[in-house]
């Protein structure tokens, strides 16, 4: 019988590092450049160290976006419950941080099954909030036959592009976009400046 190799403590101040640098390596130079090497000379620890926390590589990507999906479950949780949830989801939807390193996931998953595989569990449970969000706020304002799956696919697909093309430095038709999607907003969700006060 094999005994199982042990790993590091899952709160070690340096396990979070190893996180935050292999996140850090993938948004600015892509998720090849993240090797147990440099994701270790970056953290200014051995290379040992990595395996000492994470058996392999995959391992420590799992960790990394497993990390980041809780954290932006917890977040549309709690959008959810705000008297704005449309609003609150859009710009999560939008924040270029997570955007970006969730399209790098993307590319990882091209070759890695079992990190495709957690992505797609991740995106159906973000989805299934986003569709209660929108469903609930066109039942409020009587859209029942718009669907609420198209629509949250179109708010997921236009707020990542968005994203990946300011990045790129393509702007053309974006404030158009931006304006079009706040227009139906206020018409869901008015803003606070134009709902009065509370």
């Amino acid at each position: 019988m094999t005994a199982t190799r042990r790993l590091g403590a899952a709160d070690s101040e340096t396990r979070a590092a190893l996180l935050d640098v292999t996140a850090a390596i993938m948004i600015e130079e892509g998720y090849a450049a993240a090797t147990s090497r440099r994701v270790a000379a970056r953290a200014g620890v051995k290379p040992a160290l990595v395996h000492y926390y994470f058996h392999t590589m995959d391992d420590l990507f799992l960790a990394l976006f497993r990390k980041g999906a809780e954290a932006n479950l917890s977040r549309y949780e709690q959008a959810l419950a705000t008297h704005q949830p449309l609003r609150v989801l859009w710009g999560l939807a939008r924040e270029p941080g997570g955007a970006l390193l969730l399209a790098e996931f993307q590319a990882l998953a091209n070759h890695r099954k079992t990190i495709r595989a957690e992505i797609a569990e991740y995106a159906e449970r973000f989805r299934a909030l986003e569709i209660k969000a929108v469903a609930a706020r066109f039942a409020s304002h009587g859209y029942e036959a718009v669907p609420a799956g198209a629509v949250t696919v179109m708010m997921s697909a236009v707020a990542r592009i968005l994203v990946m093309e300011d990045v790129m430095g393509i702007t053309t038709g974006h404030q158009e976009v931006l304006d079009l999607v706040e227009r139906y907003l206020d018409q869901l969700e008015p803003s606070a400046a134009e709902s009065g006060p509370a």
